[in-house]
């Protein structure tokens, strides 16, 4: 795993700066502190950063082929390069490498852009074809490797990191404001978009080309919908057939030359892919969990019984609330923009403690949006049913009675079911319900959430009801919070995270199941939990989904409600800004009494402020210093389309400079 960083300029007379390239690719030293290498030739400039795992000795990048016309930077892992290298030798290309990078390279010569469609694997990646003055990025196909993009006039800078783009003196450093309330909803902001004016995700299963200035972005994969099927299928057989495309797809993602270990949270996804990766390999495995200070009852014990049951050499780390606030600084400066999703300090500090021990682990991440795993997929179900039988009965009660109601959650559902589908689900996180947000931004801020998720009920329909939500969270809370998050944690402290579950070939393969394989009556996962039945203690093949329980509601209340009321109600922050102290402080006293849960909105605004005072508000220094200084602690240790929001940059229409 690596950082990758670039600028291309439009004009071909107009130079790369060679410093700022160094030092963009210095900004991204966390995610490759095994090397690093700058490419720069006029108007084109590549940097890299690498962590290596495959061929160590002979990996460095920048990597060109033997004539220096194709250079390439590349994060990530091709899980099928053995077979691309086979079949490209039987056409004449020599390799002088064990690396899938160089595959990238002559894959390139072969078969042009094409190359993207064959790969297996998670990837971000950029490729300078010099005889064309081209440069083709891609990235893979659910999202698992970010890339971000910017044009800085009319030229085009390209990193793994938005610190990294913010080392150019001509990138902006702006907050996006009229995106704090997507971000307020949902706790992160859909992709293409981020709270930088002018700073863009590559989509995931797009590919971007630049050439003379001119800037298309277009879509190679989407999930294959036409597949999605509703035949009977016979379980057993099933079952057989998905446990033996798991077990290959692990044994795939073993791939590298370096230690490997497992995030163990005692539930059935991580469970199973540590079941397989013993199935697969023969040898000690290491498992990581982490916990708080009064888990002792909770989900370390889960994941000890885990353990356990599968022989693995388990560790344990424990987090106190004095400990996790200490890391909010380390977060917001490795997220580069806010993500207020519970899960990332501990995912990020579990990462620091698993980097001295192993270099690869292995998740669950994604068996839920491929498999069905949440519970309120099942409560969307039953609001749709009620709402059929109901008609507009159910909506006119429903009214009257959210009216009278203190209480919030029922007020919350109440009002769900007075709307349809396309209008109340926005993916299984929120922070700030439909409630709040109009009350605080008015119904415009409902109406642009509505309108950025049309495109993808509009793709979906006529599609079962589950498929069209899983649809919506594999495109969009999958890439945008949950990879997003994984990346940047755990390459803060370089630890390659693999998710087999978000393989291309296992997700085309779940998408033409019948629903009744993913949800079977109140049983999420069904095909899972039958693929391995009998292979994994029993206690987790029945345990019901739970989130991972940060105790962030409670610390609230208690140690950490003073620290996050002091920065709240601090009057150079957007949070105040927004809300003023009359409303922060009713949301804060609302929660420390227990009156409402104001958990997630605490969170997401304590977060926010966070991001804003470090890469908006810095002091008045030379700016790319200041926003790729790390706070001091941090080096510690080891070394578009369908609903999403399409930049100007992104359209058909004659670009900039034609």
């Amino acid at each position: 795993m690596c950082g990758i960083v670039g600028r291309v300029n439009a004009s071909r007379e107009k130079h790369v700066r060679r410093d700022e390239v160094r030092l963009a690719t210095r900004a991204l030293v966390h995610r490759g502190p095994d090397g690093d290498g700058v490419f720069c030739s006029g108007p084109v400039g590549l940097g890299h950063t690498r962590l290596a795992i495959v061929d160590i000795a002979g990996g460095a990048q920048p990597m060109s082929d033997p004539s220096g016309n194709v250079q390439v930077v590349f994060n990530g892992e091709i899980y099928n390069h053995e077979e691309l290298r086979a079949e490209l030798r039987s056409r004449g290309f020599e390799f002088v490498t064990r690396t899938d990078t160089e595959v990238l390279v002559h894959g390139y010569e072969a078969w042009g852009d094409g190359l993207t469609g064959r790969l297996r694997g998670m990837f971000a990646f950029a490729l300078w074809d010099a005889r064309r003055h081209r440069l083709l990025a891609a990235r893979d196909r659910v999202g698992i490797k970010p890339l971000y993009w910017t044009r800085a006039g009319e030229d085009l800078v390209f990193a793994s990191e938005i610190k990294a783009l913010l080392c150019f003196d001509d990138v902006a450093r702006l907050p996006e404001s009229s995106l704090f309330p997507e971000y307020l909803a949902l706790r992160y902001v859909p992709g293409p978009d981020t709270l930088f004016r002018g700073i863009f995700r590559l989509q995931p299963g797009h590919q971007l080309a630049f050439e003379d200035g001119r800037l298309r972005i277009r879509q190679y994969w989407d999930i294959p919908l036409a597949s999605s099927g509703a035949r009977a299928h016979d379980v057993r057989e099933e079952a057989e057939r998905f446990r033996t495309l798991l077990l290959e797809t692990v044994r795939q993602h073993l791939m590298g030359e370096v230690p490997v270990g497992v995030f163990l949270s005692g539930g059935l996804d991580s469970t199973s892919i540590a079941w397989a990766i013993q199935e697969v390999r023969k040898g000690p495995l290491k498992s990581f969990a982490v916990g708080f200070d009064d888990d002792a009852d909770g989900e370390l014990a889960f994941a000890r019984l885990a353990a356990a049951s599968l022989g693995t050499e388990h560790r344990e780390l424990r987090l106190t609330a004095q400990a996790f606030h200490s890391e909010l600084e380390r977060l917001v400066w490795h997220l580069d923009e806010p993500n207020s999703d519970g899960a990332c300090i501990p995912l990020m500090a579990l990462a620091r403690r698993a980097r001295e021990e192993v270099t690869v682990v292995l998740s669950g991440e994604g068996a839920d949006e491929v498999l069905a795993g949440y519970g309120i997929y099942l409560k969307q179900l039953v609001m749709e049913q009620a709402r059929r039988l109901g008609g507009g009965a159910l909506q006119w009660v429903g009214s009257i009675a959210s009216n009278h109601l203190r209480d919030a959650k029922a007020r919350k559902y109440l009002h769900m079911l007075q709307r349809p589908i396309e209008a109340r689900y926005f993916g299984v996180g929120r922070a700030f319900e439909d409630e709040l947000l109009v009350q605080t931004f008015g119904e415009e801020a409902l109406g642009r959430l509505v309108q950025r998720f049309a495109p993808l009920w509009e793709r979906t329909r006529g599609q079962p009801i589950l498929h069209r939500v899983l649809y919506n969270d594999t495109k969009v809370w999958l890439p945008d919070d949950l990879l997003i998050k994984a990346d940047k944690t755990t390459m803060s402290t370089a630890i390659e995270l693999r998710v087999p579950f978000l393989d291309h070939v296992l997700l085309e393969h779940a998408w033409r199941l019948p629903v009744d394989l993913k949800l079977r009556g109140s049983t999420g996962k069904f095909l899972l939990r039958r693929a391995v039945a009998g292979r994994i203690p029993d206690s987790i093949l029945h345990r019901p989904k739970k989130g991972f329980p940060v105790p962030i509601g409670r610390w609230l209340r208690t140690t950490l409600h003073d620290a996050c009321r002091d920065q709240l109600l601090a009057r150079n922050g957007p949070a105040h800004d927004l809300f003023g102290a009359r409303v922060l402080t009713r949301l804060l006293e609302e929660h420390r009494t227990g009156r409402v849960d104001r958990t997630e909105e605490l969170y997401s605004l304590w977060v926010l402020d966070g991001w804003y005072r470090r890469f908006i508000a810095a002091p008045a220094e030379p700016r790319a210093r200041s926003v790729v200084r790390a706070p001091p602690e941090l080096f510690d240790g080891p070394a578009a389309e369908h609903g999403q929001r399409t930049p100007r940059q992104e359209s058909d229409v004659p670009e900039v400079g034609q």
